[in-house]
Order: C-alpha cells, then sequence, then structure tokens
C-alpha cells in the first residue's frame, strides 16, 4: 500500500490561543506581524507546557484516527514553521523588528539577522520525544530550509547570500543531529523558496539544503518539502505562486541531491507527471494529493486516480501520498475529511 504523511502544520486547537500564520491579519497601515505578540502569548498561559501537551496529542489522535502513517506535530507549538525555529538560533533579534516584502507579495514585520548565525540550544528534540511518546505511530519534524528563513527575515549583518546560507545550514544541521539523537526517524526540511526562486536553488541552495543533512546516519529519512507558495486565505485560487516550470528545472538537481524524499504539490495545480516525475530516478516522491488552500473535499477516487497516473512512472515504494503542505487554513473538519478522503485514495492503490 502506498504510504500517506502529512507535511506541517495543522489547525490549533481552541486552547493554544497562539497568533499564527494563519490567523494573523494586516494592521491598519497594511502590515502584517506575525512575531509580536507570540511570546507575550505564551507568557500570558500559565500552563503553556500543558497546553501544548494537550494540543499535540488531538492533533496526532486525528491524523492517527485517518489513518496518517507518519504523523507530525500539527507546529501547534509555533507562531509559524520558519520564526520559531530562528527564535532558538544565534544572530536573530525579535525585538526590533524591520519590514519586508516577504515572498515578494506581502510587507511583514519580521525578525532581523543581527549577528553571525550559530545553534546554541534549542527544545525540538524535547517537542520531538514529548510528541512521540503520544504518538503510535513515526513522528515526523519540520525545520525551515536556509532560503527560507533568509526570504522570511531582514539580514542586516551578512549582505551576502552565500555565506548567510551556508551558516544557517550549519546550525540547522546541528538541530537535525540532535533530533536524530533523540530518536527522530523521519526529519523534513521545509525550502518553499527553492521553486520560486530555481537558479538561486541550483546555485547554492540545495547545496545548502545537503549541509542541512550531513551527518545523518542511515535509517534516517531526510526529506525536503518543495511548494509552490502559500496563500492569503482559504479559497484564494489565484494566489501566486511559483512558476509551473520550475520543478522540471530542479527536478534532476533534486535527485542526485543526498535526499530520500523530495516533497511537491499537484493538487492546487496538476504537474505534468509524464514530463516530472521519471526525473526522480531513484527518490522517493511525496506527492501532493489534496490541496491545502480550498475547502472542497476531494474524493478518495480522484485522489485513486491521481496516484494511479504517478504509479506509471515510480514504483509504488518510491511514491508516498501527502497534502499540498500544511493545514492550517482548513479548520479542524476539513483538515480531517481531507485526510480520511486521502487515506482511503491511497488504500485503493495496490
Amino acid at each position: 500500500m502506498i504510504t500517506t504523511t502529512t507535511i506541517g502544520s495543522y489547525p490549533k486547537p481552541p486552547e493554544v490561543p497562539i497568533t499564527d500564520w494563519f490567523t494573523a491579519r494586516p494592521g491598519s497601515d497594511g502590515v502584517m506581524d506575525y512575531t509580536s505578540a507570540y511570546a507575550a502569548q505564551v507568557r500570558a498561559m500559565s500552563d503553556a507546557e500543558e497546553r501544548f501537551q494537550r494540543a499535540t496529542a488531538e492533533v496526532i489522535r486525528d491524523q492517527v484516527e485517518a489513518g496518517i502513517d507518519v504523523v507530525t506535530d500539527g507546529e501547534v507549538r509555533r507562531e509559524n514553521y520558519v520564526h520559531h525555529q530562528c527564535r532558538h538560533l544565534v544572530g536573530f533579534d525579535f525585538e526590533e523588528l524591520g519590514r519586508h516584502r516577504m515572498r515578494d507579495t506581502v510587507e511583514t514585520c519580521l525578525p532581523r539577522i543581527v549577528g553571525p548565525v550559530g545553534f546554541e540550544s534549542s527544545p525540538l528534540a524535547r517537542d520531538y520525544q514529548v510528541a512521540q511518546s503520544l504518538s503510535p505511530r513515526p513522528v515526523k519534524v519540520t525545520l525551515p530550509g536556509p532560503m527560507t528563513i533568509r526570504d522570511s527575515t531582514i539580514d542586516v549583518h551578512y549582505r551576502d547570500p552565500r555565506v548567510l546560507g551556508a551558516d544557517l545550514a550549519g546550525a540547522l544541521n546541528q538541530q537535525v543531529l540532535e533530533l536524530v539523537a533523540a530518536g527522530c526517524r523521519h526529519v523534513q526540511v521545509d525550502e518553499p523558496l527553492l521553486a520560486r526562486r530555481p537558479a538561486e536553488a541550483l546555485d547554492h541552495g540545495i547545496d545548502d539544503l545537503a549541509r542541512c543533512f550531513a551527518g545523518v546516519p542511515a535509517g534516517v529519512v531526510r526529506t525536503v518539502h518543495c511548494c509552490c507558495g502559500y496563500p492569503r486565505r482559504l479559497d484564494d485560487p489565484d494566489y501566486p505562486k511559483a512558476d509551473p516550470g520550475a520543478y522540471l528545472e530542479l527536478a534532476d538537481a533534486l535527485d542526485r541531491a543526498p535526499f530520500d524524499q523530495v516533497s511537491i504539490e499537484d493538487a492546487h495545480r496538476p504537474n505534468d507527471l509524464d514530463a516530472l516525475l521519471p526525473r526522480f530516478a531513484t527518490t522517493t516522491v511525496v506527492l501532493g494529493v489534496v490541496a491545502i488552500a480550498r475547502s472542497r473535499v476531494e474524493t478518495a477516487a480522484e485522489v485513486e486516480a491521481r496516484l494511479r497516473a504517478a504509479l506509471e512512472h515510480l514504483p509504488p515504494e518510491r511514491l508516498v501520498a501527502a497534502p499540498d503542505c500544511g493545514l492550517g487554513y482548513l479548520g479542524r473538519d476539513l483538515a480531517i475529511a481531507k485526510l480520511r478522503a486521502m487515506v482511503e485514495g491511497a488504500a485503493r492503490v495496490p
């Protein structure tokens, strides 16, 4: 049977009142601020850890009951998938924010990189162990990649993307190795900027991603998630996305890189699988078969049909079914419905 997984975020349960990527709205000046409220909101919860653990248990239970094979903790502790990790790296300033047009679309208040980036300590390994203790299925942990961190922050120190990317990769590698030492066997680095800037990805971005996994032993599944862009709201069909040809530009280099799995979106904007999938000669493809920005629930038959099309080019052991990206915009009921449809569709494929 086809393995199933989720990608990262999940709708936060109400008991975790954290302003996140999916609930923040522009201020009166039209500027988004994802980061300012987070620390104060966590401090205001005297029982924050207890709440986070209950929320983690709930989102894992939803995934397990839906039939997902490799689950995530839903990123319920995070204000977004990027900045939570940056808070635990040296060199970032979260007090004096700057403004930047993130992803070339939205003016946003963002943390600044004010000194050499490094790694000292992180709660990520502990968070993994908590999540795994609550799950009968393997838990995958997600981290942002170097290109995505650079585009989600303001660099006032390096002013050289290659040097900054290398330092970010080194710091992320230390986080990854801590996770592995804690027992984690599924590590995913999220790098949507690969598809948005394929020339930069081919020049140094994929090499930086490879450094994130340096020293990871056999038996740990190294996954790179490369979606084409995130919406600002649910049912926004025209949100900006990467060029449709970006995956074709990147596929050969990604297949040569030391990754076990490459996660791509295919539900919101289907790919030409005949042209794309043969490029992945050895790498497992995590194929997005349910859309995360559309409220219509896919049928199991639709999922089955797309997976069968993929199996014309890949053996079943190198195909994984997943949502296009994180599920944070959907709300719990829609997320569960889409996961169940995905699992049912995958189960129909021999």
